[in-house]
């Protein structure tokens, strides 16, 4: 019996140790909340598109004996299309014959000018066959210069049978294809410069005042993230919809054009708040708070309630203030003095 209650006590006091001795560190991830300006965010819709996006057009008509394929990169300056220019290959030779002729009549005038100026000299001739001459010799003069500007259309006319693109870019579309008639104005393909390319977004009227060029602001499409340079604010409103127009430029990888995004544009004048990462909030039904590290390295539950934000961080307003150890990753499980080690920031 004696031996039965020794080994009795013993297991209490194992117990009793056991039930006294504290549970483990509960690692977690922490970051300083910090005292930062933000301002409110309106989200707005915008569209990727392309600073240089054209449909090039024929200037002459005759029949397309060449047109580039779609997915063609094209530099400034090269050939996109070229048509038929035999007829103004026959043109050209008419007009030079014109020229040559009316050099000849001119050279002809302007001999008999110089012998009828001899005979009035003499007063062989009247003044008034002299001043005859004179008249024709110009009017063979100013025919010379007619048909050297119909020769000059020609030469022109002729070098825009070469369609050239009038940017680098890539040939998006065929609008019409080789051996098909084209009419001067009509277009033939679409040329889109893809590394060239901007936002462009409908703002509400109410956000103009917070608005300013050289603004970065974020921007969200297409499960990606990134941030863009207001270029442009566009301060002419439509009177139904309200909204004006605003062009960003893009930083990072390209996008593609065409691409629906949504902007976050300032809604209100900035200010000074204590922010935390997104992450850092716990929602319950009941209650919002976050986790604050103390010095002693236990857990304390701060309830708070949030204010303005952006896409990383939010405002929160509570007993958080600037420099506080705030739990971003393991506070889901904590209790309120639980004791935490921090495993990376």
């Amino acid at each position: 019996m004696r031996t039965q209650a020794l080994a009795a006590g013993l297991l209490l006091v194992a117990a009793t140790l056991g039930a006294q001795q504290d549970p483990p560190p509960v690692p977690v991830a922490v970051v300083e909340a910090v005292r930062i300006e933000m301002t409110s965010q309106t989200w707005a819709s915008g569209t990727i598109v392309s600073r240089s996006d054209a449909r090039i057009a024929a200037e002459v008509a005759g029949q397309l004996t060449w047109v580039a394929e779609v997915g063609d990169v094209l530099e400034k300056g090269a050939v996109v299309a070229r048509i038929d220019d035999s007829a103004l290959q026959l043109q050209l030779r008419q007009d030079e014959a014109q020229v040559k002729r009316l050099e000849a009549d001119l050279e002809f005038a302007n001999q008999q000018l110089e012998r009828r100026r001899q005979l009035a000299a003499e007063q062989i001739i009247s003044a008034n066959d002299l001043e005859e001459t004179q008249a024709r010799r110009e009017t063979a003069e100013q025919n010379l210069v007619a048909a050297r500007v119909a020769r000059e259309q020609t030469l022109y006319r002729l070098s825009r049978t070469t369609v050239r693109a009038p940017f680098g870019g890539k040939i998006v579309e065929r609008l019409q294809q080789p051996g098909g008639y084209t009419e001067a104005g009509r277009d033939v393909v679409r040329l889109v410069d893809v590394s060239d390319i901007e936002i462009r977004a409908q703002a509400p009227l109410s956000v103009e005042p917070y608005l300013e060029e050289g603004m970065t602001i974020a921007v969200e499409g297409r499960g990606r993230e990134g941030s863009g340079i207001i270029r442009r604010v566009i301060r002419v409103g439509d009177e139904r919809s309200r909204m004006f127009e605003v062009r960003l430029g893009l930083e990072g990888d390209p996008w593609v054009v065409g691409s629906a995004v949504k902007v976050a544009f300032p809604a209100s004048a900035p200010r000074e708040v204590v922010a935390v990462p997104r992450d850092a909030l716990i929602l319950r039904s009941d209650a919002m708070y976050v986790f604050r590290v103390s010095d002693e390295g236990t857990a304390e539950r701060l309830s708070i309630t949030t204010g303005i934000g952006d896409s990383a961080l939010i405002e929160v307003v509570g007993e958080v203030a600037a420099g506080d150890k705030i739990v971003v990753r393991g506070g889901e499980r904590l209790r309120p003095g639980q004791a935490v080690a921090i495993s990376d920031s």
